[in-house]
């Protein structure tokens, strides 16, 4: 079995990653795909926590924009943060991945309150850890909750799953000369405005040198590939640590 280069990881994952090609909602087989990437990392006895976004069900920035009260609207997007959380641990539990749902608003019927020392207990238990709510607080991202909670944890990595491959200098998606950067330093996205994190969150990693790797997640393998420290995606460092983090290829 391959030796994984990096022991305890965060995956962020945005609500739309868990919609597959629906335009809305929870599409059971693409839920159950994340969940078989996932443990094929976990296999390896690699100790991993999840954020997952809730834009799939309801994002809080659209609906203040259309007149919700923007905490209002934000603990909505919180709620729908909480139901991808649970299919997700769903999809885990039925493979074999035993998880636990830490909420950062009180629900214990569904989730155990966030408690940074429990869920460190948890990861070293071998349990997968889904961190549900964002932080609990209006105004702050799941980017940023995903921040946090990696540097709480003592996270290696922040690991971005998302459906392109890597850091563009603009939307891939509709600007065919944009351009794949392979390594950044955080001031280089900050500096452009580039769409990897808000500013928060990568405020938060740099502040505290937490690499970040950008990946497409809709790629069988990439997942483990990333945790046993392949090229995969871009990565994100601070400039003095231009080479840590990724192995050179032999």
């Amino acid at each position: 079995m391959n030796k994984p280069f990096y022991s305890r990881v965060l995956l962020k994952l945005s609500g739309e990653a868990l919609m597959g090609q629906k335009g809305y909602g929870i599409d059971p087989e693409t839920v159950n795909y994340m969940a078989n990437e996932i443990k094929k990392a976990y296999d390896l006895g690699v100790e991993i926590a999840t954020v997952i976004g809730g834009g799939n069900i309801f994002r809080g920035m659209e609906a203040a924009e259309q007149g919700i009260e923007r905490a209002t609207a934000d603990y909505m997007g919180m709620l729908a943060t909480v139901m991808n959380a649970l299919a997700l641990q769903n999809a885990l539990e039925k493979i074999g991945v035993d998880t636990r749902v830490q909420s950062a608003i009180d629900m214990r019927e569904l989730a155990e309150p966030y408690i940074r020392r429990k869920a460190i207990r948890h990861l070293e238990k071998g349990r997968v850890v889904i961190f549900a709510a964002g932080t609990g607080n209006p105004y702050f991202t799941t980017d940023t909750a995903a921040a946090l909670r990696a540097i709480e944890i003592g996270a290696n990595i922040i690991i971005k799953g998302t459906k392109v491959d890597g850091i563009y200098s603009s939307d891939p998606m509709k600007d065919r000369k944009a351009k794949k950067f392979e390594r950044l330093t955080y001031m280089d996205v900050i500096r452009n405005s580039l769409k990897v994190m808000d500013s928060t969150a990568i405020t938060l990693c740099m502040d505290n040198n937490l690499p970040i790797v950008v990946f497409n997640i809709r790629i069988p393998d990439n997942f483990k590939k990333v945790v046993l420290g392949e090229k995969i995606g871009s990565i994100v460092l601070r400039e003095v640590q231009y080479d840590a983090g990724v192995q050179e290829e032999s």
